[in-house]
């Protein structure tokens, strides 16, 4: 059975395992500075899935070592956003975390698939695929699969219709200049264009870039955490069940989408190995001006922190 480590044991971290745990998908290690933490919430998980006659066993843990040899290891430690707060100003302070947790990810698990989920998830798994030394096929952003979730719903509330109807796909940036791509989203293989107003297609695509902060407005003390847990087990699914199946992820590109040297949130297929294939669809002038815009913010956004961990 596959060993999965999520390090982390804040509230990303804690439903990523419950998801992990209700899917079945292998042992289980939840791994958090504060160990009691990442304890307590092990066998509340555990306990819980005995009441859906899961035989799952989560371990808590504040040790490296119980982490060995981990076939994937997924990173949702770091500070989260508060009101007021875009993803970007968490760089510097998130930067040091994600580079301390990655070196001694590669002492224990130096041939796991790496899953990043830290903000800005950009910058973060592209400092984790130059700090592990990993191959690109390995280290994986999740980014896309929260925000396409998130496009699903708006445009489901909009035209009562039920959101597994929906169809979407988000590219770029996970951050206010993300790339809904209209011409990509059906509704039971219907565009949205011929559904909806111009006007009304705009105001969702607003509502998808800033979904994230309208819930850290109400949350007040946090961020997102139900969704992302989710979303980044959905990755895990498709590598261990080696589903072959096509999910945005923040990748490496070389040349893809004429995008060189950077993490780029883009459809992948992914199967045992992690990346299997980076898939290139086509943009229409309006989304690629955006794809554009929101890679250049993320090199600028990455190129910023380089500098200053000089």
């Amino acid at each position: 059975m596959e060993k999965i480590t999520i390090i982390g044991a804040g509230n990303v971290g804690a439903h990523a395992a419950v998801s992990a745990a209700t899917l079945e998908l292998g042992n289980i290690i939840l791994l958090d500075r504060n160990a009691d933490l990442a304890k307590g919430k092990a066998l509340d998980i555990t306990q819980s899935m005995a009441l859906f006659r899961n035989d799952m066993v989560v371990t808590g843990t504040g040790d490296y070592k119980d982490t060995a040899d981990s076939d994937i290891v997924i990173i949702t430690a770091g500070v989260s956003r508060k009101p007021g707060m875009s993803r970007d100003d968490l760089v510097e302070i998130n930067a040091n975390i994600v580079v301390s947790i990655v070196e001694q990810v590669v002492v224990h698990s130096p041939n796991c698939i790496l899953i990043v989920v830290t903000n800005p998830i950009n910058t973060m798994v592209q400092l984790a695929y130059e700090t592990s030394g990993f191959s690109k096929d390995r280290v994986i952003g999740m980014a896309g699969i929260l925000d396409g979730g998130r496009f699903k719903y708006f445009i489901a509330k909009e035209l009562s219709v039920a959101a597994s109807e929906v169809t979407t796909m988000v590219l770029g940036d996970h951050g206010e200049l993300m790339v809904p791509l209209e011409d990509h989203c059906q509704v039971n293989g219907q565009p949205i264009a011929e559904l909806m107003s111009r006007e009304r297609i705009e105001v969702i695509i607003h509502k998808v870039q800033y979904g994230g902060a309208e819930i850290v407005n109400l949350l007040k003390t946090g961020s997102a955490y139900f969704a992302p847990g989710l979303a980044v087990i959905q990755i895990v699914k498709a590598i261990i069940r080696d589903e072959h199946k096509t999910l945005p992820c923040a990748v490496y590109l070389q040349g893809e989408y004429d995008v060189d040297g950077a993490f780029v949130g883009v459809p992948v297929v992914l199967g045992r190995n992690g990346i299997e294939k980076i898939v290139e669809i086509h943009l229409s002038e309006r989304e690629l001006k955006a794809f554009n815009l929101s890679v250049a913010h993320i090199k600028e956004r990455t190129e910023e922190l380089k500098q200053k961990r000089l």
